[in-house]
């Protein structure tokens, strides 16, 4: 794990969550306080178990690093889907944290579960630092969602990738990207970067 990358993100999600208008001496209300929105994909499963499997030895050990990575994050709400990867996760730090994950099921389509993602964020999250745990197809349409730019699906051997997102009432959204844990293998011939489109 990167200690400098992970720091280095964090101080800069604090400096956005927390900037204020230039040039005017005057009072100015405060705002309301940001959301600041974390996103990561489930780390390394099995390949055995169906459509639900379990985490492998690899995927537990980057669980741990993202609890490590996030503990002086603040995180105050973890939200995750029903697949036992996602939760497997989050665990770590919702151990660390004490909290209760917030389940979102993956529903009919893509589209609609990210919607309904982003507006369980705004509805029962807004102002908080929030975890999301999802999949290499559910996470850039849940950043679309919240308003940041279009991303490709994530490539299956991609699962380091780390995403911070502050919302704001007075301004748009503001997207980080990061990593954390072990670097990824080379991903194959074909597998875009997760670059805005």
């Amino acid at each position: 794990m990167n200690a400098r990358v992970t720091a280095g993100w964090l101080a800069v999600a604090a400096a956005l969550a927390g900037c204020a208008p230039r040039g005017s001496t005057a009072p100015q209300p405060l705002p309301a306080a940001p959301t600041v929105v974390i996103l990561v994909r489930h780390a390394e499963k099995a390949a055995t178990g169906g459509n639900d499997p379990d985490l492998t030895p690899v995927g537990r050990q980057r669980a741990e690093d993202l609890a490590v990575t996030l503990r002086s994050a603040g995180v105050e709400a973890v939200v995750v889907t029903e697949r036992r990867r996602t939760h497997q996760t989050a665990a770590p730090l919702v151990r660390a944290r004490n909290l209760v994950p917030d389940t979102v099921g993956l529903g009919a389509t893509v589209p609609e579960h990210a919607a309904a993602v982003a507006r369980r964020v705004r509805e029962r999250h807004a102002g908080r630092t929030v975890l999301v745990v999802g999949h290499s197809n559910t996470i850039p349409p849940i950043i679309a969602a919240l308003g940041g730019p279009v991303f490709p699906e994530i490539c299956d051997a991609v699962h380091s990738g780390l995403y911070v997102m502050v919302l704001r009432a007075d301004g748009p959204p503001q997207l980080i990207q990061s990593r954390y844990g072990a670097a990824d293998p080379g991903a194959p011939e074909g597998c875009p970067a997760m670059q805005a489109r």
